[in-house]
């Protein structure tokens, strides 16, 4: 890590230009769309019927009521290992909350979170990081960004914010990050609450042994998943190649951000709103091309796999990727909660928020969430 930086943080107010508005409003009213496929459905990939849909409500889209929103909370930027670290910091009035890092998704921000920061600050002092290259943490400081990487730099900034003990969130992305916070184990460290552990089978003969109609129902939704991941196969190997569409074209955007829908095979709960919210933050910060170079970059690491001794907690979302008991045991020493959910998927901050404020108070024992 750089350790030659300037630790001064300082506070951010997020105003994006109404240039940048007008900008987008008239790439908006010129979209082009392509030819749609047969059935016009999922199965090709984003519909047409769905773009034209989501572009007239994009028209419409009220940003500055989501820049109001975030506004609301305390922003702050400082410098960590060479890169500019945007994060909200929103502290608690009870004297024994608990200091709490939420790490967002792919391809999400830190809006995913605005929902729960009320409940949540009941009990914790919060901290909500853009990954570096997402949203405002840009530009991104050369290569190298691995989860690993983004880790130790999430528990650089815990510290210098004063917090010699902290616990972690996250889904997707942000699920990989406190699973490496695990791995690192920091002195203080209180766990990893964490949406998935991206566990899988080895080939060891005998590993499904014992394995029923919930696991292999698992398995069943990991090969949906890889036969319609082909954005996997893209960041890893052309991000560049995709960023230039996504820096281009807003229609693009909408269609490459098909996560948001499609991840459940067609159950997500995620709402145009939202969806639209992530992609405004995306297009007005021209983040899509650094946001997908951590599958690049991930790809190269050339990590060896790792068993980690950090605390984890488990909460499994019924329509989300659905981590199996046993490859998880193999993989993380000291799994020490699990819960699944009979309602929400890959965005349970989006979709389930009720839901998770009250796994992660269970998980970090701060009790019942208030009536």
């Amino acid at each position: 890590m750089n350790t030659n930086q300037n630790t001064q943080i300082r506070p951010f107010r997020i105003e994006v230009a109404q240039a940048e508005l007008d900008d987008l409003r008239a790439r908006l009213d010129r979209a082009r769309y392509a030819p749609a496929a047969p059935g016009d459905s999922w199965e090709y990939g984003t519909p047409v019927s769905y773009l034209q849909d989501m572009v007239e409500r994009w028209k419409s889209f009220d940003w500055r009521a989501v820049e109001s929103r975030l506004n609301a909370h305390p922003n702050f930027t400082t410098e960590i290992d060479g890169q500019t670290v945007h994060f909200i910091h929103v502290r608690s009035d009870n004297p024994d909350a608990t200091p709490l890092l939420l790490a967002h998704t792919y391809p999400g921000s830190v809006i995913e979170f605005l929902e729960m920061v009320e409940p949540l600050r009941e009990s914790f002092h919060l901290v909500i990081p853009s990954m570096p290259g997402f949203g405002f943490s840009t530009p991104l400081a050369g290569g190298g960004w691995t989860m690993a990487r983004v880790a130790a730099t999430y528990d650089a900034l815990m510290r210098r914010l004063g917090y010699d003990s902290y616990g972690s969130h996250g889904s997707d992305a942000g699920a990989m990050i406190g699973r490496e916070l695990a791995v690192l184990n920091p002195e203080g460290f209180l766990g990893a609450h964490v949406l998935q552990l991206f566990s899988f089978p080895s080939g060891a003969p005998g590993e499904m042994d014992g394995f029923g109609e919930k696991e292999y129902g698992a398995l069943a939704h990991l090969q949906w998943f890889v036969s319609v991941g082909g954005y996997n196969q893209m960041n890893g190997t052309r991000p560049q190649t995709i960023g230039a569409a996504l820096a281009d074209s807003p229609v693009a955007v909408l269609a490459y951000s098909e996560l948001f829908e499609n991840f459940g095979n067609g159950t997500s709960l995620v709402q145009p709103e939202q969806v639209l919210a992530q992609v405004s933050l995306y297009w007005l910060t021209n983040t899509y091309a650094t946001a997908a170079r951590y599958h690049f970059e991930e790809q190269r690491a050339g990590a060896e796999p790792v068993v980690s001794q950090g605390r984890v907690g488990v909460a499994v979302f019924k329509d989300d990727f659905r981590t199996i008991r046993a490859f998880a045991e193999r993989d993380n020493a000291n799994i020490v909660h699990w819960t699944e959910f009979p309602r929400g998927g890959h965005y349970a901050a989006l979709e389930a928020p009720d839901e998770l404020v009250a796994d992660l108070r269970t998980f970090f024992g701060q009790g019942p969430v208030s009536g």
